[in-house]
């Protein structure tokens, strides 16, 4: 019977090759089923896809060895006239076979080939077929080293055969063929010879694999490309403020989820008078272009944050710029949430644009998710966002997720939160290392498994001390900015922060005459001694914000704020519901920090 084996370089034709029935139908197989060979983009199973295609189809043993760039995504170095070969030994069939003693096993690599002509045979392009024990060690320079590493079939009395093609993708220059790329090798193994006909069917379905193996390896370079783009723009995975400590964990989805490396995030942002703004959000999209629209929506939470706005505020502000984004970016559909805790008050303020609550964890043990009724998904548009306040207690963690870890096979979000309820009470994140806790937590994913990626990020809450905050009530009086003074240099100097006295001094004194002057009503002052700062801030009723002047030499006023601003490291102004805060902060000096 003869066979039409298509031609390796994919022209029109092939050959015809003699071949007894049962060997035609095997190969006839091979090659309708080589299509599943790139049913994956991970290289290590489409290498292992090919090795078990060929067995025991054509040989009783297989290997895929690959050139080691090969596994992250580089490119292997263009084929030249000589030189060594760098091949990593990369799939074996069949697989779970028990292989002799010192054979080479995945993920090593394979010693360099003795034989010259093995060499210039791959770099050709070419395949080959060698029969018999002693011609097989030949091919090895009768090293007994080698032949355990590299000879599947042990026994110098037993006969053996090998057929190996190389991995070969051609590549396209501006419409002109290029030298092809050199991806490594197959070999096939058996006990009974080979013929042209199988040399010619292996020669095929390598050019095929090949072509899977490149895609494969240009996928793996594009997702660990985006995932180092993401990784830059999230936040170190630990922080430390005065509202407590955080650990935020990233965890992407498996090589066999639809969606692969997806835009979630998270963010840990400082705010003013003690307060810290904990954040996690997920864009649409996949890869490169999640991770930047990502990072455009991180920057933007950040800008709005920097202006101590209130989450719903927050959320509303953020609505519009994903609106605006989507006019020529990513579609609408990201999900944020967005949690203020206040050390001072104990309290949390929380709003949600399309996203999961959080949980709390109490110190014994028990979960609660907070009530928080989401509002809708951001790029919507002309809807209000709700906020939910809740008490907090020294030691009491924060969890926000992203939807990633609570969805469930059924596709029941109810079934998936009483999990995640399980898995963070399992976690115990109220002890010990916080990173630690997150750590055990997401473990419990299988990562294959998920089916969109997940972001944790949990807050364990440190309250500001009682004796690290003094307030006065101050009436609407300009005789009462002298006694404010005084008050609050006293204090200063109670708590052995004396080089800051003057100019506490100076920003209570020029705060509190504002207030006095234009606020239009009684104003308070409170100070705040962090670990490493001084907080100075007054409210009072106005919701005009001052703004900074240069004055003019001739000008009589409108020095004291210039000069109040030169006197700390930063200062700005947040709203309430009841009017507006002034807040200072001065740097503690070394001897000073506690």
């Amino acid at each position: 019977m003869k066979l039409m084996v298509p031609d390796p370089d994919g022209s029109e034709g092939g050959q015809v090759v003699d071949t007894d029935v049962d060997q035609a139908r095997r190969q006839l197989e091979l090659l309708s089923n080589a299509a599943s060979i790139g049913a994956s983009l991970n290289v290590q199973t489409t290498a292992q896809r090919l090795a078990d295609l060929v067995v025991p189809g054509l040989g009783d043993f297989a290997n895929v060895n690959l050139a080691t760039e090969i596994g992250d995504g580089e490119e292997p170095p263009e084929r030249t006239g000589g030189g060594d070969l760098a091949l990593r030994r990369t799939a074996l069939a069949p697989a779970g076979r028990r292989w002799p003693n010192g054979y080479l096993p995945v993920g090593d690599d394979l010693p360099r080939f003795p034989n010259q002509s093995v060499i210039n045979s791959f770099q050709a392009g070419k395949g080959f077929m060698i029969s018999g024990r002693s011609h097989i060690n030949a091919l090895y320079d009768h090293n007994p080293d080698m032949e355990r590493a590299l000879i599947p079939i042990g026994g110098d009395h037993e006969e053996v055969s090998l057929l190996c093609a190389p991995l070969v993708t051609e590549r396209m220059h501006d419409a002109i063929e290029q030298p092809g790329l050199l991806l490594g090798s197959i070999e096939v193994w058996r006990r009974t010879p080979f013929t042209a006909a199988d040399l010619q069917l292996l020669q095929w379905l390598a050019a095929y694999a090949a072509v899977s193996i490149d895609n494969a390896r240009r996928y793996t370079r594009e997702h660990r490309m985006a995932l180092a783009l993401q990784q830059s723009m999230l936040p170190q995975a630990r922080a430390v403020t005065t509202a407590g400590e955080t650990a935020g964990i990233y965890v992407p989805a498996g090589a066999g989820a639809t969606g692969g490396l997806g835009g979630d995030w998270f963010d840990v942002i400082p705010l003013s008078s003690a307060r810290v703004a904990l954040v996690v959000g997920e864009v649409v999209g996949q890869g490169v272009h999640a991770a930047a629209a990502m990072g455009r929506m991180r920057t933007a939470v950040r800008t709005l944050a920097d202006l101590d706005l209130e989450p719903d505020e927050l959320l509303t502000h953020l609505d519009d710029l994903v609106i605006h984004f989507a006019e020529g970016h990513e579609a609408p559909g990201s999900s944020c949430i967005y949690a203020v805790v206040d050390p001072t008050t104990r309290r949390c303020t929380v709003a949600s644009a399309g996203h999961p609550p959080p949980a709390i964890v109490r110190p014994d043990g028990a979960v609660e998710y907070i009530p928080l009724s989401p509002g809708p998904l951001l790029g919507v548009g002309g809807l209000a966002f709700e906020v939910a306040e809740v008490d907090l207690r020294d030691g009491d963690v924060l969890a926000l997720y992203s939807d990633g870890l609570i969805q469930h096979p059924s596709n029941d979000i109810d079934r998936g939160m009483a999990i995640f309820r399980e898995r963070l009470a399992a976690a115990r994140p109220t002890d010990g290392d916080l990173y630690v806790a997150a750590s055990r937590l997401v473990a419990g994913f299988s990562q294959d498994a998920l089916r969109d990626d997940g972001t944790l990020l949990l807050a364990r809450v440190h309250g500001v001390r009682d004796e690290d905050t003094a307030s006065w009530e101050i009436p609407a009086d300009p005789a009462a900015v002298a006694g404010s003074r005084q008050s609050a240099v006293d204090r200063v100097s109670e708590w052995g922060l004396a080089g800051l006295a003057f100019a506490t001094e100076l920003v209570v004194s020029e705060l509190v005459t504002n207030a006095i002057r234009y606020g239009g009503g009684c104003a308070t002052l409170r100070l705040i001694r962090e670990s490493d700062r001084l907080t100075c801030e007054v409210s009072d009723p106005s919701s005009t914000a001052p703004h900074i002047k240069r004055a003019r030499d001739t000008d009589e006023g409108g020095r004291g704020l210039y000069i109040a601003a030169r006197l700390v490291n930063r200062w700005g102004v947040r709203y309430t519901p009841t009017g507006k805060t002034i807040w200072a902060e001065q740097p503690l000096q070394a001897s000073e920090l506690i």
